[in-house]
């Protein structure tokens, strides 16, 4: 792929996703985090499977299984339960907290170092987030605050858990590249789709 491509599909990637929150507060009923959920992860198993046209091998099951937790069940319920919650410019703020977590994550579960100019730049972007985006007539929820908050500590697991189980190349690749939205240009390239 050129840069352009590349370039095009990273900024389509924030793009699509910052719709989530606009569709799930303008257009879809009020109240079911996880119907939302199930009705935005299914549509990808699905077409994976077809994709594939087999299952994992038996002992990625259980990993697999960790892995659809943080991904889909618990991130996805916690995200749209937050998106009903609470005001966009609070929910963006409180996601702008997830550099942070996975670098306390980092420190206490891979034991990595704590360096001072990342825990500034993690500390400077939570508040350029609120600079941006916070209403100061915003009205926080607090389960919609603790939906947020659990969000964004899922999201930081998640990364860290798909850090440690490589993936073999085969239909796991494609899960990867299905639902790291960040990272999917990079997965591709190296499972060389």
């Amino acid at each position: 792929m050129s840069r352009h491509t590349d370039l095009a599909l990273a900024a389509l990637a924030p793009a699509i996703w910052g719709s989530s929150y606009i569709v799930t507060t303008q257009m879809l009923p009020d109240g079911y985090p996880l119907t939302v959920a199930m009705l935005r992860a299914l549509p990808t198993g699905i077409l994976l499977m077809l994709i594939t046209r087999r299952l994992p091998p038996l002992d990625w099951l259980g990993k697999l299984a960790v892995l659809g937790a943080l991904n889909f069940s618990i991130f996805w319920a916690a995200l749209f339960l937050a998106a009903y919650r609470l005001p966009g410019g609070v929910a963006a703020t409180l996601g702008a907290i997830q550099p942070l977590i996975v670098l306390l994550l980092a420190r206490a579960v891979l034991g990595s170092a704590l360096h001072l100019r990342g825990l500034i730049a993690a500390i400077v972007g939570i508040f350029g987030v609120a600079l941006l985006v916070l209403d100061p007539a915003a009205h926080p929820d607090p389960i919609g605050i603790l939906a947020a908050l659990g969000r964004s500590g899922v999201d930081g697991l998640r990364r860290g858990a798909d850090a440690q189980m490589a993936a073999p190349r085969s239909g796991a690749d494609l899960y990867r590249v299905a639902t790291d939205r960040r990272g999917a240009v990079a997965v591709a390239r190296r499972a060389g789709l």
